[in-house]
């Protein structure tokens, strides 16, 4: 395998992290392009000292001068969106991990599809909020999107060398969050703390929230709609709390497939740097007789309101998939910040679908205004 440049979009999150362990077990088939972060240059520092990357970005604009008088003159330096949608265009790169929260990820991710690169997608927004634009530009410029979302990349790996018309059925896996035995009424009490005690993954506070709510999840079967080109009707949920089997594909014979493996973001992260190839690695071992049971239940979309309404907007199309995650972005944040309470958010999404205008087919310019209006209405 010829050596990879990697563009990392969020170098000191969870995938980020999760990322330069894998480039850092494989030297010799991968090496750092750029790094991006918000504001934590201590983090960000310590990547630029073990990775010397020729491309920096930095968001916060303060944080970015602090690290230009830290480490002077070792790396080109952008700073702002602006920065970091210019640093993509230019870069030289040959995967760009797209791992930053929510609709900040859209911009930059596009310039990597225009200059037909190999998309390493954690950004599950992106297609949320423009699968339709994002496909065609696919298509348009020879770019590829492999998935790293465990669950898309376990179906990922499921369909290689499968036809589509074969497929009958996607099955997402969902762990249900830490509150899968609660009742709906219990959820109403439920404390930020309580939510960000995910029974099996380590992730960031707004993904971890919005697996307590199973947006999460919402967000996925949208995704998964345009990523593997299927209808509302060919994309089930079951949730799986012990979270082993990452996701399932049920084909036309009544046969499935799943993918299984430990909890570890490293593992779908190596398959969409590698691919078509597989490396040997030591991050995971399974061993199924030490797990004795496997169970599945079907999701209480009564109780998770965030799944219906997912399943609601993915058939409506348009900007409604738009207006739901920016309107669960600004309520995830305000339920994080203790200004509302954990049941309060699908209600705040729902107020959004019905007063959002719906645009059909909507360009770019018209989903990020409808970005706009939605976070201001939200807010207010």
């Amino acid at each position: 395998m010829q050596k990879k440049n990697i563009f990392i979009l969020g170098s000191t999150g969870s995938i980020g992290l999760n990322t330069l362990d894998v480039i850092r077990k494989f030297p010799d088939h991968f090496c750092v392009e750029a790094l991006t972060a918000k504001s934590n240059i201590e983090l960000l520092e310590e990547q630029i000292l073990e990775f010397s990357p020729r491309i920096v970005v930095v968001k916060d604009e303060k944080a970015a001068k602090e690290i230009q008088k830290r480490i002077p003159g070792k790396f080109d330096l952008f700073i702002g969106d602006d920065g970091l949608i210019e640093a993509t265009r230019v870069g030289d790169y040959d995967i760009l991990l797209s791992a930053l929260v929510g609709f900040a990820g859209l911009k930059p991710t596009i310039e990597g599809i225009k200059r037909g690169k190999r998309i390493a997608l954690a950004n599950k927004e992106t297609l949320v909020v423009a699968g339709e634009i994002i496909t065609e530009l696919c298509n348009k410029n020879n770019a590829e999107i492999l998935p790293v979302d465990s669950e898309h990349s376990a179906i990922f790996q499921c369909i290689v060398g499968e036809e589509s018309k074969e497929i009958n059925k996607l099955i997402l896996t969902a762990s249900g969050g830490p509150f899968f035995g609660k009742s709906k009424k219990e959820l109403s009490d439920v404390t930020v703390e309580e939510a960000l005690k995910h029974p099996n993954w380590n992730m960031g506070s707004k993904i971890t929230i919005d697996s307590a709510t199973m947006m999460n999840k919402g967000l996925e079967i949208i995704e998964a709609h345009w990523l593997f080109n299927l209808r509302k009707e060919k994309i089930d949920v079951l949730i799986h709390p012990q979270s082993i089997i990452h996701s399932m594909v049920e084909f036309i014979d009544g046969s499935i497939k799943a993918q299984l493996s430990l909890p570890d973001m490293r593992l779908p992260i190596q398959y969409a740097l590698t691919y078509p190839e597989r490396f040997e690695s030591s991050f995971t071992n399974t061993n199924l007789a030490a797990l004795k049971e496997l169970t599945f239940f079907n999701p209480d979309f009564d109780k998770f309101t965030c799944l219906k309404l997912a399943f609601d907007v993915m058939e409506q199309g348009g900007t409604a998939p738009c207006i739901l995650n920016a309107a669960n972005e600004v309520a995830v944040e305000k339920f994080l910040h203790g200004e509302i309470k954990f049941t309060d958010i699908p209600e705040l999404i729902e107020k959004a679908l019905n007063n959002i205008e719906n645009h059909s087919e909507p360009d770019l310019e018209t989903i990020v205004e409808c970005d706009r209006l939605t976070r201001d209405f939200i807010l207010e």
